[in-house]
């Protein structure tokens, strides 16, 4: 667990080391088998997350505006933006594209929380961000991927509903029973000092098990195609850079400081975990494509995300003593 929790706090580092290591074990050995376990990693990488979600801050008022406007640029502003790059940059390759639309769907991660509270941002509005973006997310996905990319890839809306259901509903209820199971026998305290924090190297762990395996089954092709690595980067660097460009002015504008920093970090971390399971389970083989996209966005929004913590004072100003 200690090793666990020291990966935890330098994914900078960690995700391209698995990263390496996959697409290194794709070209030297055999790569089917480890299609066997997108599954178990998937539970792995999403259940654990689900303990320490607080689905009681739903009841929580006071920041009703930075919710409105989160929401408003999760699903009204960036899906269009990712679509119309992944039109634009993926004419023919209509599968990353879909990499891009579902990286863009699928707002908030334990990332917003943790990287909100690092720039000394509103932390409650944070978590209530992750709560509403994760089940609206959830909800949506399967009907924005329906409407936007039906007509160029083969969408089977009852799978990805029934995929959402496994990855998302299903781990959130065995998640939140685990909770209240702690919560009842230990207590609130000894749960946040000793539980909580125990489970996110569990989903980390599982991140970088299931990156490991989108870089293996495509070594091949990247080896034959190493501009392909470029060719995905760029669009996910303006992708990011818009986000954070067009939240921050927004923030700027409408929001006091820790809402604003709240708003900025529950708009632009995407919750790459279920995207990338998302990817792998509801597309088959054709989905490589978007899961290799989707590992590779790790790489931007968690180096972007530190970046970003150092200019919060600057765009925000200090917080008040």
């Amino acid at each position: 667990m200690k090793l666990l929790s020291r990966i935890t706090g330098n994914l900078t580092v960690a995700i391209p080391v698995a990263m390496l290591l996959g697409l290194g074990y794709g070209l030297i050995a055999p790569t089917a088998w480890l299609r066997t376990l997108i599954v178990p990693l998937t539970l792995l990488m999403v259940y654990p997350m689900m303990v320490n979600l607080k689905l009681r801050t739903l009841l929580v008022g006071g920041d009703g505006k930075a919710q409105l406007l989160a929401q408003a640029i999760n699903f009204a502003v960036i899906p269009f933006v990712a679509f119309a790059l992944g039109r634009l940059w993926f004419p023919e390759q209509p599968y990353f594209a879909l990499g891009l639309l579902l990286a863009s769907l699928l707002p908030t991660s334990g990332m917003t929380i943790a990287w909100t509270g690092f720039a000394k941002g509103n932390l409650p509005a944070a978590i209530k961000m992750t709560v509403v973006g994760l089940i609206l997310g959830s909800l949506l996905t399967p009907l924005y991927v329906q409407w936007l990319m039906g007509a160029t890839v083969a969408v089977d809306l009852f799978e990805i509903f029934l995929q959402i259901v496994l990855v998302v509903f299903l781990p959130m209820l065995a998640g939140q029973l685990t909770q209240a199971h702690l919560l009842r026998r230990h207590g609130q305290q000894a749960f946040q000092l000793h539980w909580a924090p125990r489970f996110p190297p569990l989903s980390t762990l599982g991140v970088l098990g299931i990156v490991f395996v989108a870089l293996a089954l495509k070594g091949t092709t990247l080896l034959a195609h190493p501009e392909m690595l470029l060719d995905i980067l760029l669009p996910l660097f303006v992708l990011y850079l818009f986000n954070y460009a067009f939240s921050t002015f927004v923030a700027r504008r409408l929001l006091p400081r820790g809402d604003a920093i709240a708003l900025v970090y529950g708009t632009v971390m995407r919750n790459l975990s279920i995207a990338l399971a998302l990817a792998m389970n509801a597309f088959g083989a054709a989905g490589e494509d978007a899961a290799l996209l989707i590992a590779v966005a790790y790489v931007i929004q968690v180096q972007s995300a530190a970046w970003y913590v150092k200019f919060s004072d600057r765009f925000f100003g200090p917080k008040p003593v």
